[in-house]
Order: C-alpha cells, then structure tokens, then sequence
C-alpha cells in the first residue's frame, strides 16, 4: 500500500484546477512509507481520493501527479499510453521531422521532455520521479517510431540544468546506449541547420519557435532585417531563404555567431545573411546614432526572468530593449518581439511594449500574436506551460 499525502482544507487549487504539482506548504499529513521518487496516493482534506503521483521532500513541488484515477496503476501499459497519446498527438499537430515529442506536465509526464532532432532523441528529465521511468520510455518511444518506419539512431541525455539540483539530483550529460555523431543536420522551415545535442543551448535548438519563424518569412522578403539574439542564427536565416535584401543577427557569444555563419553557409546565404558578437543592449544605440534603421527588428532575448521576485526587474529590461529596438524600425516598418518566461505574462508584456513605444513616439499596430508551436502545448491550467509571447507589429511614427 502506498503512502497517503493529504492536503490541508482549501489547498491543491493548482490540481484542482487541472495542474499537476503539489507544493510543501499545502500538504497536511504523509502517512505510511515512502522513499522520495515514489508513487503516492493524494486525498483531499475531506479523504477524497485526488489520484496518484510521485513525492520528492527535497523539492518545493513536493508532489507532480501522474493521474487523476486512484484506482490506476503507474504500470508499463500506463506509461506505454502517455508516450503513445504524446506522439499521435505531434502527428497530428506539426512536421514531426525535428520537434518535441514529449513536454512535461502537459504531456501528463512530469518533469520529462523528450525532443526529436531527425533520428536522434535528446532527453531532458528534471524530476526525480521521472528518473525510474525515463530509460523505459525512451524504449517505448523508439519502439512506437520504429512503428512508424522512424528508426532512432541514437539518444543523448542533457539532464545538465540547474534544475535538478532543486530536487537533489545530479546533472547528467552523457549518451543512452551506444555512441554516435552528436552533429545532426536539420531542416526547419527550408532552412538548414547543423544541431550540437552535446553542446548547444537546453537540449541542442530551440523548436518552440518554428512556426514564428515561418510567420516572419512573408514579412521580411525583400528587406533589411536585423534580428537581435540571434542564438544560431534562426530568424536571420528564416528570413534569408525567403529573400529578404539585406541581414544582420547580433549575439553576444561567440560560439552562437560560429555556429550561425556555419549555418549560413550550408544555406548558401552568407552573402545576404551576416553575423556579429555584440551586446546587443550596447550595440542598438550605437546602430540608432550611426542613423541606421531596419524595415524589420527582431528581438528574441533570453528569459530576463526565471522568478515571480525578479519580474519586476525584468519589466524594466523588456521595456528598455524594445524602446532601443523601435528606434531603430523604419517608419511603416516592422517589429517581432517576445518573452520566453512564464512569469511574464501576455497582458504583462503587452503593457511593457505599449510603454515603449509610448516613450519613442511610436504607434503600433498588431498584425498578428502568436505563441510556442504546438508540440509546446499549453495545458490549461498548468501555468508553467504557457510561457513563450511572441508579438509581430507595424511600427508608425506619430505625425
């Protein structure tokens, strides 16, 4: 019989409302045994049973539930279904050639991401539940691909995010089963890539930003473009392949700009599409005093926030790089313009901008509000799973 954790009276509003995780402070009793990475059952205050998930004492989220079934067993058939259901769904949702197969808690599997690079899987498993299962699922995904004439190659664990040590486990990067070339050749959009799994970013790409990328190629044909962290060159290169005049990609790592002049290159666009290390917060005013402007600005800049405390710090660097960015849009030209944090919502962002462009004179109109691709789905509910805002804008001087 496994451990009961009840919550005290008028707490779990997270999984009553359809989340998935359970906080230390909303729990009541633990009675029974357990070891930490185990299957519990949780009751309400009342006993009502509220299903089953895995417990963790050195976590904040001190529960991820598994299912809503007090009655279901955390079996292979259960798993089996999850990665099942994760798949059929991308089938149905987006081009299956490079993204993520499985995301989380919005894939009822807790702290798991699985991303598909071609034939190679890259795993990320940040929960210490998750960690008993995580090699049985990714059997039962090569098995459920294989079935689909998709035959993996290989798969790379980068479970090397800080994350973990939330939760007292270790970072861990290294291969699954048998080595192999971690260089992966991708295509997205027409546009080609080369993916380091070992060393990129998170898992190697970021996919979540396919089809804004792709919502950029009309807008960018046959212009000059400047797209600011620019990572490995994504949207430069998005809009090069759909003809855009002239571009520019800014980021200040040095290893970012290599990887994004090589794939420039393997898409024959180093004559259009250029590269440079630069800070881009000290790089844009610089651009505006030379009396440079762009009939597009892209700004795709890291998470200034990882924390609701550092929200408000964060406000303030949204408001002040698209203030530097629309002064540097043509009038009649365009901005893209985004937040990768959950904490930064839709409202809070849209407010940020507004504010910006309050402050440079600025009149936008909305040509279209997007967020992540579809295999990021966002689970209603589960908060942490909508996190990515990406704004497009007509930018027009006020006269």
């Amino acid at each position: 019989m496994s451990a009961i954790v009840t919550l005290k009276k008028g707490e779990g509003r997270t999984i009553k409302a359809g989340g998935a995780w359970i906080f230390d402070n909303e729990i009541d009793t633990i009675t029974g045994r357990f070891k930490n990475g185990e299957v519990v059952m949780v009751h309400d205050f009342d006993g009502y049973p509220m299903g089953k998930g895995f417990i963790n004492q050195n976590s904040k989220i001190r529960v991820r539930m598994m299912t809503r079934k007090a009655d279901q067993e955390i079996d292979s058939a259960f798993l089996k279904m999850r990665v099942k259901n994760a798949w059929e769904y991308r089938k149905t949702t987006v081009d299956t050639s490079s993204c993520r197969i499985i995301f989380g808690e919005a894939d009822f599997l807790p702290g798991l991401v699985i991303d598909k690079y071609e034939d190679v899987l890259v795993v990320e498993c940040l929960a210490l539940g998750m960690e008993q299962f995580k090699e049985e699922i990714v059997t039962d995904l090569k098995e459920i691909l294989s079935e689909d004439g998709i035959m993996i190659r290989g798969v790379y664990e980068r479970s090397d995010a800080n994350e973990r040590t939330k939760e007292g486990l270790p970072k861990v990067k290294g291969f699954i089963g048998e080595e192999f070339d971690t260089n992966i050749e991708i295509v997205e959009n027409g546009v080609h890539y080369m993916v380091d799994v070992v060393n990129g970013q998170k898992t190697g790409f970021f996919l979540d930003q396919k089809y804004n990328r792709l919502a950029m190629q009309r807008i960018c044909k046959g212009k000059k473009v400047l797209d600011c962290f620019t990572h490995m060159g994504t949207f430069a290169l998005n809009a090069g392949i759909a003809g855009a005049a002239d571009v520019t990609g800014l980021d200040i790592s040095e290893y970012a700009v290599s990887q994004a002049e090589a794939n420039a290159r393997l898409n024959h666009l180093e004559n259009t599409v250029h590269f440079r290390q630069a800070n881009v917060l000290d790089e844009l005013p610089k651009l505006a005093q030379a009396g440079e402007k762009y009939d597009v600005v892209i700004l795709d800049p890291p998470a200034f926030t990882k924390s609701r405390e550092a929200t408000k710090n964060a406000i303030k660097g949204y408001r002040e790089i698209n203030m530097k960015g629309l002064k540097l849009v043509k009038d009649g030209g365009y901005l893209a313009t985004c937040s990768c944090s959950h904490f930064m919502t839709q409202d809070l962002l849209a407010k940020t901008v507004k504010e910006a462009a309050k402050a440079t004179h600025k009149r936008l109109r909305q040509v279209e509000f997007r967020t992540q691709a579809p295999d990021h789905p966002i689970l209603w509910a589960a908060d942490e799973s909508y996190y990515l805002k990406f704004f497009i804008f007509q930018v027009v001087d006020e006269r």
